[in-house]
């Protein structure tokens, strides 16, 4: 302890070697690398909110609903959209609020629509004072950085339900159905035929035993159709329908508009209350003589009222047909896939060509096949139908009717309901598929 006094006293009467300057100007070195260290801190923590708050900008300005998103929506062609570019910059501000430590010199951000896809660009430049670095002549640290999001817009489509109202759509639709109108009738038929010579026509006596025939379910899906679509798009015109069926009666028939091509999806809902069996004139109808399920004039007839399909966006919509039938032709014509029933009658699997005219042009064929119900009581049936209504091991979903009916789908828009499955439930799977399907695509 003595040594150690001795040896202070010494230094502070040295005064030769001037030691206190020399620390003093060695300190200063130590300190400014110090105090760089503590103010790069405080600049990364800065440069960490405000990256934060563009990211935040960038994502905000873009999300389904952002003023951005809207706007883009009734937008026919490509452009920076000012709304977005406001909202941007207020995601930003409202994200830096009450953040004190620097100044912003700039804030640019970009929001615009190109096709389908909508993009934020959102880029600052701000300055943060320096506390030790300004020793050595450094007052501001510069600090800039961007961030970019970018949305897939919804797809506009255009829908065509195209619905078989044919008589055989009058079967019973379930298994408990077709007993009970089997039954109920002298000749144990279980279709509810919608004849206009015959006050006491079966049509009329499905509906006294409260019989669902297939007509009644088709009825009740398309409306619930109109409903998921109203909940799934994002814009008010994003989805438009149109409803199509074979003809109110068989003096009539061919394809009918009950709905005409329109965004309103609550119209949409009322006309299809309007689906109804088609009607005929007696056993041997002098009008169609029975035939009354005509795929190669109803086929055509849509082609033609179909414009062609876009991209899906405004004012440019993707087109899909929605064919729900239960698969058999029942017409004249010399080119059918099967034998003739009599005369120039053909009864016989619908022909995936028809389809394919439509699908060539690229239309989407989403197909419900409504199961065509084995009826062992029908004679005509069992003669006519049911040779390929049969697939290897029984009845369908290896039938021909199953096999032509999938070919005529677009691939992965087959779906088939059993007497026992829900019509309306495959008609709203069917709808999200497509719109899935066209997001994805886009």
């Amino acid at each position: 302890m003595r040594i150690l006094s001795s040896l202070l006293a010494r230094l502070s009467r040295d005064v030769s070697g001037n030691v206190a300057v020399t620390f003093a100007i060695v300190c200063v070195p130590v300190i400014t690398a110090v105090g760089c260290g503590v103010d790069y801190s405080r600049a990364n923590q800065m440069r960490a909110k405000l990256q934060a708050a563009v990211d935040a900008a960038s994502v905000g300005a873009v999300s389904r609903t952002s003023p951005a998103f809207i706007a883009a929506g009734t937008m026919t062609a490509d452009g920076v959209i000012s709304a977005g570019n406001d909202d941007a910059a207020k995601i930003f501000t409202g994200n830096m609020s009450g953040t004190s430590g620097y100044t912003l010199n700039s804030l640019t951000p970009e929001v615009k629509k190109a096709g389908s896809v909508l993009s934020a660009t959102v880029s600052y430049s701000a300055t943060v004072p320096m506390m030790f670095m300004n020793i050595v002549g450094f007052k501001t640290m510069t600090l800039e950085g961007s961030s970019t999001a970018k949305a897939s817009m919804p797809k506009y489509i255009d829908f065509y339900l195209l619905l078989d109202n044919s008589p055989s759509m009058g079967v019973a639709a379930t298994p408990a159905d077709v007993a009970k109108m089997v039954a109920a009738t002298t000749d144990k038929c279980a279709f509810a035929c919608h004849d206009y010579n015959d006050s006491n026509n079966y049509y009329n006596l499905a509906k006294t035993l409260n019989v669902t025939t297939r007509i009644d379910v088709l009825r009740s899906a398309t409306q619930q159709l109109m409903d998921t679509a109203q909940q799934t798009q994002t814009y008010s015109s994003q989805f438009r329908m149109a409803i199509y069926d074979f003809g109110a009666a068989s003096k009539t028939i061919g394809l009918r508009a009950l709905f005409s091509l329109s965004s309103s999806l609550s119209s949409a809902k009322s006309a299809a209350g309007n689906i109804d069996l088609m009607g005929v004139y007696g056993n041997n109808d002098a009008y169609t003589a029975d035939k009354d399920t005509p795929f190669t004039t109803v086929f055509p007839a849509i082609n033609n009222e179909i414009s062609t399909p876009g991209d899906g966006t405004t004012g440019s919509p993707l087109k899909y047909v929605f064919f729900v039938s239960d698969g058999v032709a029942d017409e004249s014509n010399a080119a059918c896939l099967k034998p003739k029933a009599s005369g120039n009658r053909c009864q016989s699997p619908i022909n995936p060509a028809l389809c394919t005219t439509l699908k060539n042009r690229g239309i989407k064929i989403a197909v419900l096949y409504t199961t065509y119900l084995q009826l062992p009581t029908n004679n005509w049936y069992m003669s006519w139908i049911d040779p390929f209504n049969k697939g290897p091991f029984g009845p369908s979903p290896n039938s021909e009717i199953a096999q032509k009916m999938q070919a005529c789908a677009s691939d992965g828009f087959y779906f088939e309901v059993s007497p026992t499955q829900g019509i309306a439930d495959a008609m709203n799977a069917l709808f999200k598929k497509a719109v899935a399907d066209a997001r994805i695509a886009g």
